[in-house]
């Protein structure tokens, strides 16, 4: 059975009580329904994070979180939230962090997907765009860009009859989700997709990797441009000027692998900076 089809205990039992009162048309409708339900449920990651209080994840099993996972309150994440308010002020911001800190999620993804929906919460003291947005991401290789960002973003590759599509389980709502097109020469990594904006347009959203190199990211201007993991820094000279005009941000979120690189030195404390030797 498809992941999102998966029932669990508290609706077998919803249908368990119905079934001896329907006829098999009723108890094939209501298994639908539950379903439809449950897949609903599974496409609202975005609303569930940075809760006031600490709830339960209640939909079916996604690449984050079981049914039953503590989604932790918003308080209790201080670096994040610090991340988001400098959007307001700073064009340019990194995340740099420890792994299995929430950076991809919690951090470029959530962070992403109120800009490509205008989708932002009651909380949001960051940047806002009033209308839709053009967005790149990417990674290291075309592999992660795929594994990582795009399943945190869009869920995981499904079917809509012969379409092959986004399952919408990620922290963009499902229901926001266009048809994707599809990178040649890399097996089910999105190329582009449209994301439904509250102003009523379409935000478009675009998958790349440093591995395509700098003349990949040449072209036309972004609102906005997310690095997860470590740029090269021609590549992440190239996103300065494709934000340039329009006034865009990039932000980066990655744990320092590579040491004392320039990327990583840009974005330091003087203080914090190695001293040449005198």
């Amino acid at each position: 059975m498809p992941h999102e089809q998966t029932l669990d205990a508290s609706l077998i039992a919803e249908i368990a009580s119905k079934v001896p009162k329907l006829s098999r048309d009723d108890r094939e409708t209501l298994i639908a329904c539950l379903m439809a339900r449950m897949k609903r449920h599974g496409q609202r990651l975005f609303y569930a994070l940075y809760p006031d209080e600490n709830e339960t994840w209640q939909a079916p099993a996604n690449k984050h979180f079981n049914p039953g996972s503590t989604i932790y309150a918003r308080a209790l994440y201080p670096k994040h939230l610090e991340f988001f308010r400098a959007g307001a002020k700073y064009r340019e911001r990194c995340f740099m962090a420890a792994n299995k800190v929430s950076k991809t999620l919690g951090g470029g993804g959530y962070e992403t997907a109120c800009h490509l929906t205008g989708l932002y919460p009651p909380w949001w003291e960051g940047r806002r765009f009033e209308n839709p947005t053009r967005v790149w991401t990417a990674g290291k290789t075309n592999e992660t860009t795929r594994d990582i960002i795009q399943a945190t973003l869009l869920g995981e590759v499904a079917h809509r009859g012969q379409r092959k599509v986004m399952s919408g389980t990620g922290v963009v709502p499902g229901a926001l989700l266009g048809d994707p097109s599809w990178k040649q020469g890399v097996q089910d990594l999105v190329d582009t997709i449209k994301v439904r904006h509250v102003s009523g347009g379409w935000s478009t959203l675009g998958l790349k990797s440093y591995q395509q190199g700098r003349g990949s990211f040449e072209g036309t201007s972004q609102h906005g441009i997310w690095l997860d993991e470590e740029p090269p820094l021609d590549v992440y000279g190239e996103c300065l000027i494709r934000t340039a005009t329009t006034d865009g941000i990039i932000m980066l979120t990655f744990t320092p692998l590579e040491g004392m690189s320039e990327v990583v030195m840009g974005f330091l404390p003087a203080e914090m900076r190695p001293q040449a030797d005198s």
